[in-house]
């Protein structure tokens, strides 16, 4: 029962993959059904009757020639139907009664119908339709509105109708696949723009880990080396403190690897992203390195977004990490975090005594003492922020020392950025 239709399929790809052996096919098929209707005789009774008369050698000439022309259709169809128009025409006024070769001019108009525009198609059919129903009409012997006639009319116009079907219902598969195929295009490359967004949210969170904790560790193992013979007490604190920031690094730096595992991968890191829940441990680590900080306010309640809290707590831990890297001895810092009806304000001040040609946005930052520097700090904590539809403005304050301060929306606009206005500083103090 499965052997009978895989053979027809196999046979129907077959003559798909090879057109011109499908077109030799059908004209064989079409010659075979015009030479059978020849030997039909109208009749003028109930109906044709066959046997009764054979095709003359001319009308069999005319239909070996239409059947023949049908081999090129698909490639030349506008030529085919001339020409077996042009035979059909030829037949209708010199022979009576007609042989069928009016079957290969069918063939020909719906080609044409079905590979051309609408327009096209009906300019050509209507005019086919014409000449040869005229033809059949005035040089036939049977009365003009005979069946035969008729059927020509008919015949051609449902070949031209037809073709136009087909022709809009492959429109409508192709647009159909089209769609279907850029939407899966539209879909990849979503999925490529997520992948380089969440790649970029990785590097920014590596680059603050790093820049922090190795910052701290600078410092304390600076302090351990200097105390190391006349204060040995003072060296192991800040040799603890060396250990801590290693760990605390080390930790954080495998959480956010770790957000690169794959599905298969035996562990997942189970704890939570930083945020200003751990505000005042963050701030501990910089008071233990030696640079005052002063929590002005921190309203923290109710907690806020995962998104806006990570970024607040990435943005005062690199602003504070620029302080004690540039603002120089003796600078102090403040930090304050605010809601203000739908954001929260994040501000971060230093008394830094670095001089304004060395802050970000200046054209020269001296070694030491100032905040510029050829990093990417402020710029990360810029992109950080308008990723989330908000605003960050960093420069020197009046009277010396540096100010960040960021605008960040309570419900995260992720992918949504927005460009920075006039304001914003996109110096850089590392």
């Amino acid at each position: 029962m499965t052997t009978l239709p895989s053979g027809f399929a196999r046979a129907r790809r077959w003559l798909r993959d090879h057109p011109l052996a499908f077109d030799a096919t059908l004209a064989f098929c079409v010659l075979i059904a015009m030479i059978c209707g020849s030997f039909a005789d109208p009749g003028k009774g109930h109906g044709p009757t066959f046997g009764t008369r054979t095709p003359e050698a001319f009308s069999v000439l005319l239909m070996v020639l239409a059947a023949s022309a049908l081999v090129l259709r698909r490639r030349h169809s506008m030529a085919v139907l001339a020409v077996t128009g042009g035979l059909t025409a030829i037949e209708y006024i010199f022979m009576d009664p007609p042989a069928p070769v009016v079957m290969s001019t069918v063939i020909a108009l719906y080609t044409v119908a079905s590979r051309t525009d609408r327009p096209t198609t009906w300019r050509v059919g209507l005019l086919t339709m014409g000449i040869l129903t005229v033809a059949a009409m005035v040089f036939g012997s049977t009365p003009w509105y005979s069946q035969e006639n008729l059927g020509v009319f008919a015949w051609t116009g449902m070949a031209s109708a037809a073709g136009d079907a087909v022709r809009s219902r492959r429109a409508f598969v192709d647009a159909i696949r089209e769609r279907a195929e850029r939407a899966e295009r539209t879909r990849e490359e979503e999925a490529r723009r997520r992948v380089a967004e969440e790649r970029l949210r990785i590097a920014r969170d590596l680059h603050d880990v790093v820049a922090h904790h190795i910052a701290l560790v600078n410092v304390q193992a600076g302090v351990a080396a200097h105390v190391m013979d006349k204060r040995p007490d003072q060296a192991k604190e800040a040799l603890a403190h060396v250990r801590d920031a290693s760990r605390s690094a080390l930790n954080e730096l495998r959480v956010t690897v770790g957000l690169l595992r794959q599905s298969g991968d035996p562990e997942a890191p189970t704890e939570p992203a930083p945020g200003l829940a751990v505000l005042d441990e963050l701030v501990d680590t910089f008071r233990n390195a030696g640079l005052p900080v002063e929590v002005a306010g921190a309203d923290r309640a109710p907690r806020l977004p995962a998104a806006v809290d990570l970024a607040a707590y990435r943005v005062i831990q690199e602003a504070l990490t620029n302080v004690r890297k540039h603002a120089g001895a003796g600078a102090k810092a403040e930090v304050s975090v605010v809601r203000v009806g739908t954001t929260a304000e994040i501000t971060v001040l230093d008394n830094g005594r670095g001089s304004a040609a060395g802050r970000p946005g200046a054209e020269s930052a001296p070694d030491g003492g100032g905040h510029g520097g050829g990093g990417h700090g402020l710029l990360g904590m810029r992109e950080r922020v308008t990723a989330l539809g908000g605003a960050l403005t960093a420069g020197p304050r009046y009277g010396g020392g540096f100010r960040v301060h960021a605008i960040l929306p309570i419900e995260a606009r992720t992918g949504e950025p927005e460009p920075p206005g006039p304001a914003v500083t996109t110096g850089e103090r590392r």
